[in-house]
């Protein structure tokens, strides 16, 4: 799916009311010396979202129905709305219509149990919607994903394509690899998910958005993971809303460009809690337990530098013993406002700037007034305030 560069633009650059203009995911910084008092303002979520995502309930009147049966292909070659129910082992659903459709396929008690293909397999469409009524839905995938022909599935609810998740239900997703895979768009407005992998849970090539919905993630890979390997362009996560618990023996949320949090309740227990080339925190409650890096920027894309902004949101982050920092960027660090309360030998990380121009910072009980610095030395980097090229206020010196 092709991205314009203005939709580029917009997902990393956000305006300040006051005028003032924070462009950090990029090449170039341009930083202002006051941020007190200030509010970023929030992208629009009919950026990413239409009214069909959003809306929860599907329209019925002219649904065409189906009870899946043991070891039954059910397969859906025209545009329309299919409600699925029953109980069944090897059935899959398979939408396989023209690029220009639109599939909504709506979950009203639907439980299957696979050995090797996903249970949804949206080979061909547009988009294609998974709903779920007021039911409880389970699908699960037990043993190795065959191929189907050049493609290599690999996730209980795959799609070639754009795929959106929503409904007012109950969906439990039980995965020997991915759990829900898009090879394009995946976005989630609402629901309640269970989702247990022994790889990502949720995985996309070009994004992940979310706007709601209640999510419970054991993962044997990654949370939530958003990119492509062979393009640096791809992979962006935004999280608007929704409750998100998640258990991961990798990363809690990896997005390869950008992960953008504007609100929402997350509780994150993994070896690295969020990581991308760009994280920036404009609200939320966030909660990280991690054995590694709790935020982390890296260079994981060809488009952006690494930065780690913090404009907004209650961060808590809890680090494991070792060579491990709260906030690490191989890049800049700026805090503009927020709270952030960290427990960790090692707080922050940085190699470029370290600016705290707003907000609260506590390490280890204790206020601070400018961002410490492992990179500097000294007390694996909790307090230390003795690097002489940033004054008391994160301003430069000598540069």
């Amino acid at each position: 799916m092709k991205k314009t560069d203005r939709k580029h633009y917009a997902r990393i650059y956000a305006s300040f009311v006051s005028g003032i203009t924070l462009a950090l995911c990029s090449f170039l910084f341009t930083v202002p010396t006051a941020y007190a008092g200030e509010e970023t303002v929030s992208m629009e979520e009919n950026e990413f979202f239409t009214a069909r995502d959003l809306a929860q309930q599907a329209d019925l009147s002219e649904a065409v129905p189906f009870t899946v049966k043991d070891g039954e292909e059910i397969r859906i070659t025209e545009e329309g709305i299919y409600l699925l129910s029953g109980e069944a082992q090897n059935a899959t659903i398979l939408v396989d219509t023209d690029k220009s459709s639109k599939v909504q396929l709506v979950l009203d008690g639907l439980n299957i149990e696979n050995q090797d293909f996903p249970v949804i397999y949206a080979r061909s469409a547009d988009k294609v919607f998974v709903t779920t009524t007021d039911s409880s839905n389970s699908l699960s995938v037990t043993g190795s994903f065959r191929s189907d022909g050049d493609v290599s599935t690999d996730a209980v609810i795959f799609s070639k394509d754009d795929l959106v998740l929503n409904g007012i239900g109950n969906l439990s997703i039980s995965s020997s690899d991915n759990g829900i895979s898009s090879k394009d768009d995946l976005k989630i407005t609402g629901g309640t998910y269970l989702i247990s992998s022994t790889q990502d849970a949720l995985e996309a090539n070009d994004s992940i958005r979310i706007n709601d919905g209640s999510f419970t993630i054991i993962s044997g890979k990654d949370g939530l993971h958003s990119g492509k390997n062979d393009d640096g362009t791809l992979g962006e996560i935004t999280i608007f809303g929704g409750s998100l618990a998640i258990k991961a023996s990798s990363d809690g949320i990896q997005g390869n460009t950008l992960v953008q949090i504007d609100g929402g309740n997350l509780e994150i227990s993994a070896s690295e809690g969020i990581e991308s080339t760009c994280v920036k925190i404009n609200a939320g409650t966030i909660s990280i337990n991690a054995s590694d890096d709790g935020i982390n920027a890296a260079q994981k894309s060809t488009l952006y530098s690494p930065v780690v902004e913090i404009n907004g949101g209650e961060i808590s982050i809890v680090m494991g013993e070792g060579d491990t920092d709260a906030v690490d960027a191989n890049g800049s660090i700026y805090v503009n406002g927020g709270t952030i309360n960290i427990t960790a030998r090692s707080s922050f990380d940085y190699d470029g700037a370290g600016e705290l121009n707003g907000g609260t910072v506590i390490i280890n009980g204790q206020q601070v007034t400018s961002l410490p610095n492992a990179m500097m030395g000294g007390h694996g980097g909790g307090f230390f305030q003795g690097n002489d090229q940033w004054s008391g206020h994160g301003q430069r010196r000598g540069f």
